[in-house]
């Protein structure tokens, strides 16, 4: 018992500091050695649970960058209230709350998605399982907020969600690029007078 919950620790480890390389340096220039460096573990131990950096970085995204986004971008949206609140509080709420780590860094999904997103069909699915699960969640409360009459009948569910979401993505790549926050804000006033045009 007390091996498998070393193992268990070691494990952690290894994905928790891979996260944190792929985050700030990206996926492909991060290395095994740097990882385990990090984790001051040999590189035995990084064997022990993984054959390659391929299954370690199938791994981050699956427990890592996924959580992220489901903690934070999809979980809200399946609370009980009104749907537009909710919808609105959720975008503009979540770019506020955004460290400067984060601001600087953009979205760990998105960054993976830049990076190998085009080449690669085993991180392709990975992110894209992502990607359609916080789709659907926004499609269901759009259609919520529909039956309540608090968002337009007239709209499409599938546009407006894979527009939310393009449209975050975005900014948060693009706020990389500034060290201030000028460009965010413009970016919120936007989206505020986009979702006054879906509310009912």
């Amino acid at each position: 018992m007390q091996q498998e919950l070393k193992s268990e620790f070691t494990k952690q480890l290894i994905i928790n500091k891979a996260f944190n390389l792929f985050y700030e340096h990206g996926f492909k220039t991060t290395s095994i050695d740097k990882i385990m460096k990090e984790t001051a573990l040999s590189k035995g131990a990084f064997y022990h649970h993984y054959k390659s950096k391929k299954e370690l970085g199938l791994e981050v995204i699956q427990l890592k960058v996924q959580k992220r986004v489901v903690d934070g971008m999809i979980a809200p949206l399946k609370e009980p209230g009104n749907a537009f609140d909710i919808l609105e509080s959720v975008f503009i709420n979540r770019l506020k709350e955004f460290p400067f780590y984060d601001k600087q860094h953009g979205c760990p999904m998105n960054n993976f998605i830049n990076e190998l997103g085009d080449n690669e069909v085993l991180y392709q699915t990975a992110l894209k399982s992502i990607i359609e699960k916080w789709k659907a969640a926004l499609i269901e409360l759009i259609d919520r907020g529909k039956r309540e009459n608090s968002i337009k009948q007239e709209i499409s569910n599938q546009a407006v969600a894979v527009y939310l979401i393009s449209s975050f993505e975005g900014i948060r790549g693009i706020r990389k690029l500034y060290d201030n926050d000028a460009i965010l804000v413009d970016y919120l006033s936007g989206l505020q007078l986009y979702l006054k045009q879906i509310k009912v």
